[in-house]
């Protein structure tokens, strides 16, 4: 297979690395990526901070169509409902926008541009990310940076509840940053700067929580129910060359129990990352991980951990095929 280069992974869990998958037209760009997802064709949107923010490839990697200019400022999280639906979190305009695959927008949670009070508790401040009832279709937001809070919504966005506050005790978040649910409707929330994901029942009951990651990033669930969990390093100059930290994608199965960790190690050679950000998983088992390589290694840079200028490109998305 052309650009295959670097296996990760163990047992029924290997992967190789696909470097350069995606066909991008030469005139694109995109800067780093927020979220990626799959629809029920495998068809992959990229949703970055470019230019063009939904930029969208079939199956093996060709270009189809880009959307979203017109409104997005941000992006930060995607989610793909069951009928192909997708779910754009912006963090910078406050907002969840429900698309078609065309990019029509059916429905926006928020007012764009409107911040609610930070800490506040009320939706959004710098939301995060989306997850979906499998039952209802009712929608979770994790929110996010402004706020430390999961707000749950009716299929056609009227707000239920929220729950949450700032802190380190179960049911508190320090920047919830991804959420998924899995069949039984159980909510996963990725607590990042708690190290953790915690785990709530759909009435925002706290039920368990998961430790053994580092700074929780990127969530999703596949079809056979097993977790994918981008975790992003240490951003302090003294402890970034560390090892067993990330960043790095670490598989789980819902109990808990660690299957694997990929990833190679702090970099931007194939096979490891930077600050993996956005995950999915297609129908194959094969996973995309976008990362927000710029924001991270401009943090670096700042803390004067590299030599030399920072670069003004850097790789932020890889193909794991599956095998």
């Amino acid at each position: 297979m052309e650009g295959v280069n670097m296996r990760l992974g163990d047992g029924s869990f290997q992967y190789e690395v696909v470097a350069n998958w995606e066909k991008l037209p030469e005139e694109y760009r995109w800067d780093e990526v927020g979220g990626v997802g799959v629809d029920s064709k495998d068809n992959v949107y990229v949703f970055n901070r470019g230019p063009h923010p939904m930029i969208v490839f079939d199956k093996d990697g060709n270009f189809l169509t880009s959307w979203g200019e017109d409104f997005f400022i941000r992006a930060h999280g995607l989610t793909v409902g069951p009928d192909d639906i997708l779910y754009c979190t912006d963090d910078a305009d406050h907002t969840v926008r429900k698309c078609t695959t065309e990019g029509e927008v059916l429905m926006t949670i928020g007012v764009p541009q409107t911040p609610s009070p930070y800490q506040s508790a009320k939706p959004f401040n710098r939301c995060t990310h989306v997850a979906l009832d499998p039952e209802t279709q009712d929608i979770y937001v994790s929110d996010g940076y402004g706020n430390s809070s999961i707000h749950k919504f009716t299929s056609k966005g009227e707000h239920l509840f929220s729950w949450g506050s700032a802190g380190t005790d179960p049911g508190q978040f320090n920047i919830p940053h991804n959420i998924i649910t899995d069949k039984n409707g159980l909510v996963y929330v990725a607590d990042r700067e708690n190290m953790r994901v915690q785990i709530f029942d759909k009435n925002g009951n706290f039920l368990d929580q998961w430790n053994n990651m580092h700074r929780a990033c990127a969530l999703c669930i596949d079809k056979d129910q097993t977790i994918y969990l981008g975790e992003i390093g240490s951003s302090g100059a003294v402890n970034r060359e560390l090892p067993n930290i990330g960043p790095r994608v670490s598989i789980y199965e819902t109990n808990g129990d660690l299957i694997t960790r990929l990833g190679t190690g702090y970099g931007l050679d194939n096979g490891q990352f930077i600050a993996p950000h956005g995950i999915c998983v297609d129908s194959k088992g094969n996973i995309y991980v976008g990362e927000v390589t710029k924001t991270e290694m401009s943090h670096q840079f700042r803390k004067d951990s590299w030599e030399g200028p920072a670069p003004t490109k850097a790789r932020s998305f890889q193909k794991l095929a599956r095998i």
